[in-house]
């Protein structure tokens, strides 16, 4: 499986986020490091790490490469496909698919600042002016 896999069809589970984002940041990664950064980041012992290593290369979301008696583990999902697998997963289940219904409930808020506005703005500027993103 290469790192291309398309992700619609895959839903990430939060521990498999935790994973990936470990892989995605540096890897190839022994199990042994993996364990670390993970007991550090989110308290898991070795043995959460490795079983939900052994489910992740079940559902090949993980590359295993045999290194001497060890295993070299990569990430077999890219993380902007895995981002945009959820933040559509995310709007089709909160928003009913409406970017404009998410937006606005944010606006309502006030949960944007006023840098992620001009972001926002820059954005859809870009987008009018036919350059896509």
């Amino acid at each position: 499986m290469d790192a291309r896999r398309e992700t619609d069809g895959v839903k990430l589970t939060a521990s498999e986020w935790n994973v990936l984002s470990c892989l995605w940041e540096n890897s190839p990664r022994t199990v042994m490091q993996l364990v670390a950064d993970l007991g550090d980041r989110v308290g898991w012992a070795k043995s959460t790490t490795i079983t939900t290593l052994r489910r992740m290369e079940e559902k090949e979301l993980v590359r295993v490469e045999h290194a001497g008696k060890g295993k070299l583990y990569a990430p077999a999902v890219e993380r902007e496909q895995a981002v945009i697998a959820e933040t559509r997963s995310f709007l089709d289940r909160v928003y009913q698919g409406s970017v404009g219904l998410m937006m606005s409930a944010m606006a309502q808020r006030r949960e944007l600042s006023a840098g992620e506005v001009a972001e926002l703005r820059a954005i859809l500027d870009q987008m009018e002016g036919g350059e896509r993103q």
